[in-house]
């Protein structure tokens, strides 16, 4: 009898912690940003031609990882700000998501408009 009252009282518990625990809006860090599009820095700064296998892999992870419309601009903001100190070659920039075979959300630029990313 006890297991009769104890099993939907258990249920309904947790069904009302379902819905007290709040929607998940965190966007993607800008630690994760950073860690992703790292290997990138020397060849936006310095290259030429062709990006590193690693700066690929990692602007394609970031690509991935940026999938809400929250995760898009919480990286554009970063990438905004990160551009800003390190001063990408404009060019380089642009062309690195079609050199890596992928479509990135962000734009690698100190003056992108991040309202109109998402």
């Amino acid at each position: 009898m006890a297991s009769r009252v104890i099993v939907p009282a258990l249920a309904a518990a947790m069904l009302l912690l379902l819905l007290l625990a709040p929607a998940s809006n965190a966007a993607i860090s800008c630690s994760d940003v950073i860690k992703d599009l790292r290997p990138c820095v020397n060849y936006l700064v310095n290259g030429s031609g062709k990006p590193p296998a690693a700066c690929c892999a990692g602007a394609s992870a970031l690509a991935s990882a940026a999938s809400s419309s929250a995760d898009k601009k919480a990286a554009c903001e970063c990438i905004k700000s990160a551009a800003k100190n390190m001063k990408p070659k404009s060019q380089l920039a642009q062309a690195l998501p079609g050199n890596c075979g992928i479509s990135l959300p962000v734009t690698i630029s100190p003056n992108v408009d991040c309202s109109k990313v998402g």
